[in-house]
């Protein structure tokens, strides 16, 4: 297992309420959970403020990776301030007291822009929260800013955002990864302690992986989908990126829970993240997929990285398995016939009539107003994926293609129940390759598509799964692995994340 190099130590500056600071960085933010940062607010009568101020400081020291589209500068600090004072007065403290948290550019933040990093939603206001972002506010989160994506969630580089690409922290002529790269990128670079993204298809998953963190898709509806922009909504769920596990099982036990404004969202309770501090570890049974290890398409550095991890597992007393898998060739038609399906559907409301982009030029007529607000205001990547939603759901085709991936995905389905009666875990590589270089796949949409191949199962088949940054590559980028366990199973992932993350991790991210 290839390893980096481990950065230094570095000073850092920040504006503090008394004036300007100087800090190690292993004196302050170098916290390696949620709980460490909170017993040092214990302690300090100004520390969200100082964190807040810091974390402002690094957005703008890192402002050329345009991972934030917008920052909340004064409404986070007026945040910190009322969360300092209530800490002060010996109030009641929320389970996310004080932490830093942005949001993509897709879940919706009353009073503050909500684009979807598309021109056609350029001048939007969200009228309402999310439930998670309620639920996030309630628990006395800051949320500091809205991050950059894909335009309405469709790519896996960032390079489709309305408003320029995301850089990765680690080599900015890079792609972090999409559609969350903004997301990905504000954890990777030390911008905020949290960032929530959404997963239709591996878009938390992937660029947590091309950017070294860890990066969680819960079971599909375990999380309300309440005030995100819909992609493909028997897809979608909300995802969380942090550094720790302990942290990612904290704002979901947060965010998760049933929900009246989604009927997709289950009543289950989300498993306590306390609960991940007194499991002992356990030995778990483990499958990986053989034709997706021997994928020519795999890179040898990940591949070898992976049979070496298998191999220490099994050594360390679990019990590992290759098995076959025949339906890896149908993964990727089966999910982009769907959800583009459902997002030529979900995308039909934004025409330029009550809110959003409008043509400026001449129109003859209705149809042509129509036609030249969407045409104008819709990127060419969301383009070619309504188009080829509206092409599988036209007479003729219907059948030939959108009922035949609708049987593929309840193969996939009745197959992955039958595997977690005989396993507790998945193991899959996350992606075929690490970070790709900008405009390198650009031109090709279908071998962008095909990057995909890993992760989509996950969302075919609503299981949750964990992107687990472990390894150096040789060109200096991370990669990792991705666990998955059977739906609402997400303590199991817990756990078995967690332990890969102690045992075995030998990438250290040197952003932080």
């Amino acid at each position: 297992m290839s390893r980096l190099k481990k950065s230094k130590s570095r000073k850092k500056r920040l504006n503090g309420a008394d004036g300007l600071i100087i800090l190690k960085k292993s004196d302050l933010f170098s916290f390696s959970s949620i709980k460490n940062y909170q017993d040092f607010l214990a302690g300090s009568p100004n520390g969200c403020r100082l964190a807040v101020a810091h974390y402002l400081s690094k957005i703008e020291e890192k402002k050329r990776l345009h991972s934030f589209l917008e920052v909340f500068s004064a409404e986070a600090l007026q945040k910190a301030d009322w969360l300092d004072d209530k800490r002060k007065s010996g109030q009641p403290l929320g389970k996310l007291h004080g932490v830093v948290i942005s949001l993509k550019d897709i879940i919706a933040y009353k009073g503050h822009r909500l684009t979807a990093a598309s021109k056609i939603l350029e001048d939007f206001t969200s009228i309402y929260s999310a439930t998670v972002v309620e639920r996030l506010l309630a628990e006395d989160a800051i949320i500091i800013g809205r991050n950059n994506c894909d335009e309405f969630a469709m790519g896996s580089s960032n390079e489709n955002s309305a408003y320029g690409n995301t850089l990765n922290g680690l080599d900015e002529t890079r792609v972090p990864g999409g559609s969350s790269g903004g997301s990905a990128v504000a954890v990777q670079a030390g911008l905020c302690m949290a960032s929530l993204g959404s997963d239709t298809g591996g878009s938390v998953r992937q660029p947590a992986d091309f950017c070294g963190v860890l990066g969680m898709k819960p079971t599909y509806g375990r999380v309300s989908r309440h005030g995100l922009i819909a992609y493909g909504s028997s897809f979608d769920q909300i995802g969380i990126f942090a550094n720790s596990v302990p942290d990612i099982a904290l704002i979901l036990e947060v965010i998760s829970g049933p929900d009246d404004y989604d009927a997709t969202c289950s009543p289950l309770d989300p498993p306590l993240a306390k609960i991940l501090e007194t499991k002992a570890e356990r030995k778990f049974k483990i499958a990986f997929f053989k034709e997706a290890i021997e994928n020519p398409s795999l890179d040898p550095e990940i591949r070898s990285s992976f049979l070496e991890l298998s191999a220490m597992l099994i050594k360390e007393g679990h019990y590992v398995e290759s098995i076959d898998f025949q339906y890896l060739d149908y993964i990727v038609p089966a999910y982009y016939i769907l959800t583009t399906a459902e997002a030529s559907s979900n995308l039909s409301r934004y025409d330029g009539v009550r809110y959003g982009y409008r043509t400026k030029e001449l129109v003859s007529g209705i149809g042509d107003f129509y036609k030249k607000n969407r045409s104008q205001g819709f990127g060419k990547e969301v383009k070619r994926r309504i188009l080829l939603g509206t092409f599988v759901l036209s007479a003729g085709y219907y059948d030939a293609y959108f009922t035949r991936a609708q049987q593929a995905r309840r193969l996939l389905i009745d197959h992955t129940e039958l595997i977690f009666k005989d396993f507790d875990v998945i193991l899959l590589p996350v992606s075929p390759g690490t970070a790709f270089k900008l405009g390198e796949k650009t031109g090709d949409p279908i071998a962008m598509y095909l990057a995909d191949i890993y992760t989509v199962y996950a969302n075919l088949t609503g299981i949750p799964a964990m992107a687990i940054p472990l390894f150096g590559h040789t060109n200096g980028m991370p990669f990792g692995v991705q666990a998955m366990t059977n739906r609402f199973n997400e303590l199991s992932l817990y756990e078995v994340s967690h332990q890969l993350m102690q045992q075995y991790k030998s990438y250290v991210n040197p952003t932080l």
